[in-house]
């Protein structure tokens, strides 16, 4: 070992420093050959005390010691030492008298490397002073260059004045606006006051520092091109700041009008507010007037859309003989889902339809007054004098999506480099169950036919994962220490990579002996018995697969569901009776609670030949197989308060002959105690709890039940992406599966309410959805303040939107006249109360009446016309009357 090598090992960064000053750049090379050993040896456990201490040193020697230029920025930039890096000042002193080309190559393809290498900006800058090089704009220069003026100001140097000193600001700034995450930084540095980059910016260019139009410009276009939120507020700011000229704005012209019309909600109203001070000023054609009118009215803010129909009612006072052109663009507003932007537009013509003068003008009037709900259609038709609408027909085909149907599995791949392909990608996201159980079985099969030639093809899979670190003489692995000590697996990743460590003897023996005993009692959690049986079988497989390897899996499932085929159970069954292998407990009764039992005839066919082989597994699966159809427990009850739950009595056909991780499955479920919540950690488990049960879903839900409740009344995100597999999965779909849907519907964030929706919609399509249960669900959740009318409006409409209609008025009829009659006793004669649900109940009558209106619906609704017989026009109260009319609406003949 060379003294370079021992001083960089020992971390001894001055010796190895006077060491490189005194070498020629041939010694220099000859020294890397060691160096890139030393790395290569440190970068098998990077995190160890050894390599923290040498990496600084070891970062500057390889440097210096390298002679091309990509090959320098390729070693400065090393993930290995990105934590442990040596000063900018010290690289800079060394490379500072190399060539400034090379300087400059060097600089640039670092600026080029992604942000997240965490090149300092300090090195980045420095070799750009030292070479004279032309300033690079790339987002890791850029960004750094940002932040670096953001953290290095003092009390008396503000950022007008740091920025003054750049001398590479004219091509900077302009970059700033051209890359993604700038924006959002120089909001998070200050978007306000006398350090703000607005301000600071705008005065600079006020100064003659920077050009004024380029800084419009880049602004302008950074909106056109979007971007994150707080970036763009940046740019808003600054053209505030900026205060345009009336012709600055004027030149602008097609920019404002493709933002009103495309863009976030506060940059489109920005744009609006420029253009309506052109109309305004007759700065702006009626006919570009028009054409921004009629992409406004089209977007969903109704703030925006009310906003728009007033500057168009303004125009049309002043100008009468532009009806021709702005009021059917107004009429395009007839078509929003806003009953009341569908008014205030109606109201909008009525005033001024006798502008109208061409015959095509009155035409698209008429054509557009078609979109208006049947209530303001008549209105509509004696303002432009069309034809009154005939009674709309009771018949309604109702436009469902195809229920989802279950898919066959793949067989495991055959080669085991196709199985590390897919490994390696389950690594980095294991959600598809399907995908992790087919890499599982795959796992097991390679395992047991070569299992050299699968550690072979794992090897560039596992050589970067945390756990295949090689331990020391005596120690223990990092796995080892892992999986000895943890509390549940986090995810179906940390499950793969306890079967790959263990596959590669990362893990101990031990370590997998004491596991088994590990889950012999459930925690008191609500989800401890999924994640118990999940968890038991997995240790199970890793335990099997070091001490008595198995030929494939039992419980692999058939279908997408997790369920398994009887027929294909019984055969497996026959191949482990001929190789004489001896049954995985786990595996086997997860086979058991996976086989398929609801079609009667197959399950009877398949008991006969499984009590034909002879063996206890084989009727035992007999037995399983003719028991019936899967039970539910009989004592099932509720327990209320604001947060609605379900608890659950045992479930007899679970408790015997299954192994003790698999019992507490059937065991009591009770709802947590007053003020108690049971958050489960591993929460990317839950997908696979649904194939651990696949004919059980209720049993499942009634698990996850207070998670669900959770989205909607604690705000939390996530928890009901579970929504589509359950509604996918089987068994029966009773009061727990439609008391994890009504929480979804009216969950805080709308990915969860899309979630929720799909699986209303697959339930419906697959005729499991009990609209009465739902809607009675609904209405009591609404009614205790778990959910909020508004969030399930949103869900109410989005559902009806896809042509389910009937299904959605099914379900608020059973709603609403719960809330209905509260808002009947507790106000007073003659006014509507101001409650939480008072507010919202508009807005979910409002999509009754739509969905009555589409569907052809007839009928009384409890405590209706009381609503829409009080005094005002409330939105509570136009809905109410509205979904009155509907409902009483005279069918056509």
């Amino acid at each position: 070992m060379s003294a370079l090598t021992d001083a960089v090992r020992a971390g001894r960064t001055s010796e190895a420093v006077g060491l490189l000053d005194g070498m020629t750049a041939a010694e220099r090379r000859a020294e890397l050959p060691e160096l890139k050993a030393l790395r290569k040896e440190l970068r098998a456990d990077r995190w160890s005390s050894e390599a923290t201490r040498a990496h600084p040193a070891l970062h500057a020697a390889g440097a210096i010691c390298q002679t091309g230029a990509a090959a320098v920025a390729s070693w400065l930039a090393g993930t290995d030492m990105r934590w442990s890096q040596s000063s900018p000042e010290l690289l800079l002193h060394l490379l500072g008298d190399r060539d400034p080309d090379w300087l400059a190559d060097v600089a640039h393809r670092l600026a080029e490397r992604p942000t997240g290498t965490n090149v300092p900006y300090e090195l980045m800058a420095g070799l750009v002073r030292l070479s004279g090089c032309p300033v690079p704009t790339t987002e890791a220069y850029v960004q750094g260059w940002v932040w670096h003026l953001g953290g290095t100001w003092r009390e008396s140097d503000t950022l007008v004045e740091r920025l003054r000193k750049e001398p590479h600001l004219a091509a900077l700034v302009p970059a700033m606006f051209e890359t993604n995450e700038v924006g959002s930084s120089l909001w998070w540095l200050g978007s306000e006051g006398p350090n703000s980059w607005p301000g600071a910016l705008s005065q600079l260019a006020e100064e003659g520092v920077l050009e004024r139009k380029t800084l419009i410009d880049v602004c302008v276009a950074r909106l056109l091109r979007g971007g994150q939120t707080n970036g763009l507020r940046v740019c808003l700011r600054l053209l505030k700041a900026l205060a345009l000229t009336r012709e600055e704005q004027r030149e602008r012209t097609a920019d404002w009008l493709a933002l009103a019309s495309d863009s976030l909600s506060l940059v489109a109203s920005h744009a609006q507010s420029v253009l309506a001070a052109l109309v305004l000023d007759g700065d702006l054609l009626p006919r570009q007037l028009a054409e921004m009118s009629e992409a406004v009215l089209f977007r969903n803010e109704k703030k925006l859309v009310r906003a728009q129909l007033t500057l168009l009612g303004k125009v049309l006072a002043r100008e009468p003989s532009a009806a021709d052109l702005l009021l059917p663009a107004a009429a395009q507003a007839f078509g929003h889902r806003d009953p009341d932007v569908q008014e205030r537009a109606l109201k909008l013509v009525e005033r001024h339809a006798g502008k109208v003068a061409a015959p095509e003008a009155r035409d698209e009037l008429v054509a557009s007054a078609e979109q208006l709900i049947p209530s303001l259609r008549s209105r509509a038709a004696e303002a432009i004098g069309a034809t009154a609408p005939a009674p709309e027909p009771l018949v309604h085909e109702e436009v469902l999506p195809p229920a989802p149907e279950p898919i066959r599995l793949p067989l495991a791949p055959e080669s085991a480099t196709e199985l590390a392909e897919e490994i390696s990608a389950l690594l980095e996201s294991a959600d598809d169950v399907a995908a992790f159980e087919g890499a599982l079985d795959g796992i097991v099969r390679q395992a047991h036919v070569n299992r050299e030639a699968l550690l072979e093809a794992l090897d560039p899979v596992a050589g970067r994962c945390w756990w295949d670190q090689r331990p020391k003489p005596g120690d223990l692995s990092q796995a080892d220490q892992h999986f000895s000590t943890h509390h549940g697996l986090a995810d179906p990743s940390d499950a793969l990579a306890l079967i790959l460590a263990t596959l590669r003897g990362r893990v101990g023996t031990a370590t997998l002996q004491a596991s088994l005993q590990r889950w012999t009692v459930s925690t008191g959690c609500v989800h401890g018995p999924l994640a118990c049986a999940f968890e038991a079988r997995v240790w199970e497989i890793a335990h099997r697969l070091r001490t008595d390897p198995l030929p494939f899996l039992l419980s692999t499932p058939t279908w997408s569901t997790g369920l398994l085929d009887p027929d294909e159970l019984v055969e497996r069954l026959d191949a482990y009776k001929s190789s004489g292998v001896r049954v995985a407990e786990c595996d086997f009764a997860q086979a058991l609670l996976r086989v398929g039992r609801e079609d009667r005839s197959a399950a009877e066919a398949a008991a006969g030949r499984a009590r034909a082989l002879g063996t206890a597994e084989g009727t035992r699966l007999a037995q399983w197989l003719t028991a019936g159809d899967p039970a539910l427990p009989l004592d099932r009850q509720r327990t209320s308060d604001t947060r609605v739950l379900l608890e659950f009595g045992e479930v007899e056909e679970l408790q015997a002959d299954f192994p003790q991780e698999f019992r507490h499955l059937g065991r009591r479920v009770a709802a947590p105690r007053k003020g108690w919540c049971y958050r489960h950690w591993n929460v990317g488990l839950r997908r696979h709890w649904l194939a651990v049960l696949p004919e059980r879903r209720e049993l499942v839900a009634v698990r996850i039940l207070r998670d669900l409740s959770a989205v909607a009344l604690d705000d939390e995100r996530g928890a009901a992406e579970i929504l589509p597999p359950l509604a996918e999965s089987g068994g029966e779909a009773g009061e727990a599966v439609h008391l994890c849907l009504a929480y979804g519907l009216g969950a805080r964030h709308e990915q969860d309410r899309l979630a929720a929706v799909d699986a209303l919609l697959v339930l419906a399509a697959r005729g499991q959805l009990d609209g009465d249960r739902l809607g009675a669900d609904l209405g009591q959740l609404v009614r205790r303040g778990a959910v909020k009318p508004t969030r399930l409006a949103e869900s109410a409409r989005t559902a009806a939107a896809t042509g389910a209609e009937a299904t959605v008025w099914r379900v608020l009829r059973h709603a609403l006249p719960i809330l209905l009659a509260d808002l009947a006793g507790a106000a007073a004669p003659g006014s509507i109360g101001s409650t939480a649900v008072t507010r919202g109940l508009g807005e979910l009558l409002g999509v009754a009446a739509e969905c009555v209106e589409r569907s052809g619906a007839r009928g009384e609704l409890p405590h209706l016309a009381r609503a829409a017989d009080r005094r005002g026009a409330s939105r509570l109260v136009s809905q109410a009357r509205r979904l009155r009319d509907a409902l009483n609406r005279e069918a056509a003949a």
